[in-house]
């Protein structure tokens, strides 16, 4: 029976994204290969519990969600997490993937929302950026890039046109929590029209840095 190490299933509102404050069941699995600076999911590094893909599922569906989220740490690191994706997609729910953009995103089951990562250089890990990812993304899919000062919103920008990004999906931008002005990063997309949505983290205001919730 195929397996994926959990740290923790929950449901809560959903804090970011496109479908922010609406409920949703977060199924976060264990494990990340990359260490940005602003992580706030440390804890989902190590330990966790195997459970069956079957058993994941079931635990979902108990609370009847409409949406269902699967994140990390990276949840594509752990290769069963695409036999569980189409398994969670059976339930004919809405199903996204929080990804970091260091992994392949190919074998993700087309049914699935991909909220991929763009790792700017304020979060230590653009180097480990997979941009062949970028073709694959479609209309349904969101980019985010997590922005931690003017050099990162610089950055993000110039690959906003490098890649032709607006045409593509729909791209967020976050400014990291507690560390840049929110309203300093909305007057620099204003100023600049940007095409690209503004995001905070619904979940951190609601309350604060336990765990998402």
């Amino acid at each position: 029976m195929a397996q994926c190490r959990i740290t923790e299933i929950f449901y809560s509102l959903q804090g970011e994204t496109r479908t922010v404050g609406l409920p949703t069941v977060f199924v976060r699995l264990t494990g990340c290969p990359l260490r940005c600076g602003y992580c706030d999911t440390e804890y989902a590094f190590y330990g966790g519990e195997k459970m069956d893909i079957e058993d994941i599922v079931a635990q979902v569906a108990s609370y009847k969600p409409r949406y269902v989220c699967v994140t990390g740490g990276e949840p594509l690191a752990q290769p069963n997490c695409i036999p569980l994706l189409t398994a969670l997609c059976d339930l004919n729910v809405e199903v996204s993937i929080e990804t970091s953009g260091a992994m392949d995103i190919s074998k993700v089951d087309p049914r699935v929302v991909r909220v991929m990562d763009l790792k700017t250089p304020g979060s230590g890990e653009v180097s480990k950026n997979r941009y062949d990812n970028i073709e694959l993304l479609q209309a349904k899919d969101q980019l985010k890039f997590v922005i931690c000062n003017r050099e990162d919103y610089d950055w993000a920008s110039n690959k906003l046109d490098e890649y032709q990004l607006s045409g593509r999906c729909e791209v967020l931008f976050s400014p990291i929590h507690g560390e840049l002005d929110p309203a300093k990063l909305a007057d620099w997309i204003v100023a600049d029209n940007l095409p690209v949505r503004m995001q905070l983290q619904l979940h951190k205001y609601l309350w604060g840095d336990e765990q998402g919730r």
